[in-house]
């Protein structure tokens, strides 16, 4: 069972996003094609024009190289291999290595790429379509991905480890277990869960193979395909675009453009580039790439490269040199076959930034899906809310706007004074006609004396609206609590819970039933009840 709200009647999306998704003009120079299936065949004859056999080759085998100790099903094994393919291209998604998942969202992102896969296949059955999910595995802010939400505990893994997160080592992590299976019930699922933490971090070296274990584990029999960028073979496949941000810096003003143009209409720009939009990589080291003068040196260490070493750096050790959040989507889209990137709003928001320089650079851009977003609501929830006779659409609401607009409906008296106010309204516009034909310095002391007696009847109405607030008190603490339930500080759920504290209650149904519900293309805001 499902329910769709718009995401404009949510409140929680921005215009820059909404504005995409109904189409605006002014926003049609920041993508390529839109979101709907007729257009995903000229992204794919766009696509297949520029990406080489020779790619495919070095995708394939650094993926085999990857999945060498993994135990993965056969429909990734064959996904891979399909890589080699010129009919196969790509839908793909990223994340942070967030422990155990982090956000809910994170489920929301790989369903809406498997589904996405899945509805291409069906419509251009010639063509093979792999879902992928991008670990991002060179970021470096560990403190926005050490922790999950359990319930209203906070899981946190606190380590002082530095450099690229994908490379942390996982000790540590059996004391995160033992505090994450104090929270955890006694059911089939929570041993499922339990099992699968330390499976991930307690049995793996670091993270990047504890989160390909995860995404594998939950996701493996629906043929997803875990790409790891921080790999030699593919990085040197990307050394021509690094090697000309080092000596041209081309991004940096290709972005800069593009953000401009979009802060002139209106929107806020997520990101700003750098001169140099790289960082070079070492053990316990990802640090910016700077040029001052003659030389290129490494922040924070004692690293400084003339020219002619920092080109024979990267033709020798292309794996030292880690795109960071401008450069990473061009680093991507050289190395898959890809036709679609599906992320959150904020995600989005930097991509419209990127059109420009992937043009440069001569790489086909692709298309920008948002990612599906849903509410889950048990089913003590939907009991809740069918006892207080409340729409859950009217939860997306601020709070204190839900309490005002659940007081007047239920409300035996009519708080709303609006009636009161028109019908002064038209008594102050005799007056006004009175003092135009009489006396017109007698106009402002009308429109003060109006001001005045409005004032006071919306005086009235808040004091009658908190009146009655105070006499139904209980019912809006039991709708109040309900919003909070579904809305932890006052968030949306996605953002703020993690997939354990649902798969403790549903187990695989949980998975099951979401993959059932999503539909990318359908650009929708879900409610799911489970």
């Amino acid at each position: 069972m499902a329910d769709c709200i718009s995401y404009r009647n949510t409140n929680y999306f921005s215009d820059l996003m909404l504005n995409y998704l109904e189409e605006k003009q002014n926003l049609r120079e920041f993508y390529s094609h839109f979101p709907q299936q007729e257009n995903f065949i000229k992204q794919l004859e766009t696509k297949q024009n520029s990406f080489s056999l020779e790619h495919r080759k070095v995708l394939v085998s650094s993926l085999q190289q990857q999945y060498q100790k993994v135990e993965t099903s056969e429909e990734t094994q064959e996904n891979i291999q399909a890589l080699a393919e010129e009919n196969t291209f790509t839908v793909t998604t990223g994340h942070q290595l967030n422990l155990f998942t982090g956000p809910l969202y994170f489920l929301y992102k790989i369903i809406s790429t498997i589904n996405l896969a899945e509805e291409l296949k069906e419509t251009y059955p010639d063509y093979n379509f792999v879902p992928i999910y991008w670990m991002a595995s060179e970021d470096h802010d560990f403190e926005e991905i050490n922790y999950f939400n359990f319930k209203e505990e906070k899981i946190q893994w606190n380590s002082q480890q530095t450099g690229a997160v994908g490379e942390f080592s996982t000790e540590g992590l059996a004391e995160v277990l033992k505090e994450f299976q104090q929270y955890l019930g006694e059911s089939d699922a929570a041993t499922e869960l339990i099992q699968l933490f330390e499976e991930a971090y307690v049995k793996h070296q670091n993270l990047t193979e504890a989160t390909r274990y995860i995404a594998n584990q939950l996701f493996a029999e629906y043929g997803l395909v875990i790409v790891d960028g921080n790999d030699a073979d593919l990085k040197s496949l990307f050394q021509p675009f690094v090697k000309e941000e080092l000596l041209q810096q081309t991004s940096s003003g290709k972005v800069t453009s593009s953000a401009e143009k979009l802060a002139a209409e209106g929107y806020k720009v997520q990101v700003n580039p750098r001169e140099i939009n790289l960082f070079y990589l070492a053990e316990g080291i990802r640090e910016r790439i700077i040029k001052e003068g003659e030389f290129y040196i490494v922040h924070e260490t004692d690293l400084r490269f003339t020219e002619a070493e920092i080109l024979e750096e990267l033709e020798n050790h292309p794996e030292r040199f880690s795109p960071n959040v401008i450069m990473r989507p061009l680093y991507q889209e050289v190395i898959l076959p890809n036709l679609c990137y599906i992320g959150g709003g904020g995600e989005l928001a930097y991509w419209f930034e990127l059109k420009a320089y992937f043009e440069s650079q001569q790489i086909p851009f692709p298309i920008l899906l948002l990612r599906n977003s849903a509410l889950l609501v048990s089913e003590k929830q939907k009991r809740k809310l069918d006892n207080l006779e409340v729409r859950v659409e009217d939860l997306f609401l601020k709070q204190s706007d839900l309490r005002t607009k659940r007081t007047q409906e239920i409300s035996k008296i009519d708080i709303d004074f609006s009636p009161q106010k028109k019908q002064l309204e038209q008594q102050f516009k005799d007056l006004y006609q009175l003092a135009e034909k009489t006396d017109k310095s007698f106009i402002g002391a009308v429109a003060a004396q109006e001001q005045k007696q409005i004032n006071g009847l919306q005086h009235l109405e808040k004091r009658l609206l908190k009146a009655q607030k105070r006499k139904l008190k209980d019912e809006l603490e039991r709708l109040t609590n309900l919003q909070n339930q579904l809305f932890p500080k006052q968030s949306l759920q996605e953002r703020n819970r993690n997939f354990s504290e649902f798969y403790e209650v549903y187990g695989k149904q949980l998975i099951q039933q979401l993959k059932q519900e999503l539909k990318p293309l359908q650009q929708e805001f879900s409610i799911i009840y489970l």
